[in-house]
């Protein structure tokens, strides 16, 4: 714990979410962002953001220097978390409670605590510090995730799958390929987040109606030499009743989530039985049914998909809690004390799920194959279509495929097969080309480039 930062004692209520339960919570959320975000660690941001206040305005010759040192040693006792609690029900926020047992154990330092702070003040910058770690940490995770993708993208560039659009079979992919479409989303949430900080970042200081006037012009000092000592930035003007960057940051998760969630629907169908072309990492029993014991359930995959509705709900409710009436709202705030904890812990945990899955995934080139072989051919009529229609146009060589397709498929026989004899094509292919226009793996495109375009400088 950082100086500054109050021990508090925990009496807590009983556990009722998926996110703090003894038995879901490690599968809903990192542990690691679930100690960012618990109220433990918000009670002493809210305290260190209290002193670092005391320390600021000491530096300008607000308050004496003692009353700071005071109020940094009192900073370090434990705050009477029952007490605390009962009288957070009854002011309905924590900040008043908070200042009466710190100025009561600085003494006479006390005087000078929360001096020309408002209640708004103290919450808003203490979340802000919650959020610049929990931005770090997404930002590992979210490059863990990239790197996990870099690895698949770069080992299977040249290994031929089957396309699916509409879930039909559509045209040759390969695996790297797909998996290069997946990071180039998380490359772009990179740069998010990284864009996200300075919007974000501010530090909220400026009194009860944000006009500063309790400190007789010297409330700009204060509040940069307020940012100052906790590495925060400074905001052109108050911010506590326009909330678009705690929403964007809570929008920034959903899109993540969202982007996971893509991932994890593709592998889950892509597990499939008939399809067997990817697994997740083989641990034993995870994924076991209580009846079935040939069962490996896509584990992770289910946890990211339920994250990402989850992720949509915060977002949501951060659009409903832009809406503040005035300077002060009279309750959208109260959506936040849910959303962005939850929002972060939420995505934590999808983030770590993604990282373990994706790590340790295992690809089954020949069932890939297998499957992309599946339609005798017919995966690959745009190939024919597109060497004939030089000859005949687009829509006439359209027709003669199309109508070879029917046949393939009401025959049980390849494309080749029922295309081999068709006067109007064979009169303008060689049967040898015909052969290599309806091999799938002739027909991949630019998808291997397109894989080192997304690698390069990697």
């Amino acid at each position: 714990m950082t100086e500054g930062s109050a021990p508090v004692t925990s009496h807590s209520p009983k556990n009722v979410t998926a996110l703090d339960s003894p038995i879901w919570g490690r599968s809903f959320s990192d542990d690691e962002m679930r100690a960012i975000f618990c109220s433990e660690r918000y009670l002493a941001a809210c305290t260190e953001v209290e002193v670092a206040l005391a320390r600021a305005q000491a530096g300008l010759g607000l308050i004496p220097a003692e009353a700071a040192d005071g109020i940094a040693a009192a900073s370090l006792q434990p705050l009477d978390h029952d007490r605390l609690a009962r009288e957070t029900e009854i002011v309905g926020y924590p900040i008043l409670p908070i200042v009466e047992q710190l100025s009561v154990t600085a003494g006479e330092a006390g005087k000078y605590l929360h001096w020309g702070a408002t209640t708004q003040d103290i919450m808003d910058t203490a979340t802000v510090l919650q959020i610049r770690d929990g931005l770090d940490l997404v930002a590992r995770r979210v490059e863990g995730v990239r790197r996990a993708l870099a690895g698949l993208a770069r080992t299977h560039r040249d290994t031929p799958m089957a396309g699916r659009t509409h879930m039909q079979h559509a045209l040759p992919v390969t695996f790297g390929y797909k998996a290069a479409t997946w990071l180039s989303g998380f490359d772009r949430h990179a740069e998010r987040l990284e864009q996200l900080s300075p919007r974000v970042l501010n530090v909220q200081f400026s009194g009860a109606s944000g006009t500063l006037a309790s400190l007789s012009g010297r409330g700009l000092e204060t509040q940069s030499a307020l940012a100052a000592e906790l590495g925060l930035g400074v905001p052109a003007i108050t911010w506590h009743s326009i909330r678009d960057g705690i929403a964007e940051t809570v929008q920034t998760l959903a899109l993540i989530g969202g982007s996971l969630a893509k991932i994890a629907g593709d592998v889950a169908i892509m597990m499939t039985t008939e399809l067997s072309e990817v697994a997740e990492p083989f641990v034993r029993h995870r994924g076991a049914s209580s009846t079935m014991p040939q069962k490996a359930n896509p584990i992770s995959c289910e946890l990211i998909l339920a994250g990402a509705r989850l992720m949509r709900n915060h977002a949501s409710a951060m659009l409903d809690a832009m809406i503040h009436d005035h300077e002060r709202a009279t309750g959208p705030s109260h959506l936040e004390f849910s959303a962005v904890p939850e929002g972060f812990a939420t995505i934590s945990g999808m983030l770590a799920q993604a990282e373990f899955m994706l790590e340790g995934l295992r690809v089954y080139p020949e069932n890939m194959g297998r499957n992309l072989d599946h339609s005798r051919g017919l995966i690959v009529a745009e190939a024919v279509m597109m060497a004939l229609a030089p000859h005949t146009g687009r829509k006439e060589a359209h027709d003669i495929v199309y109508a070879g397709c029917r046949r393939a498929v009401e025959g049980s026989m390849s494309l080749y097969d029922a295309l081999k004899d068709e006067v109007a094509l064979t009169s303008h292919l060689e049967v040898e080309l015909l052969k290599s226009l309806t091999e799938p793996r002739n027909y991949l495109g630019e998808a291997p480039e397109m894989v080192d375009r997304v690698l390069a400088g990697r």
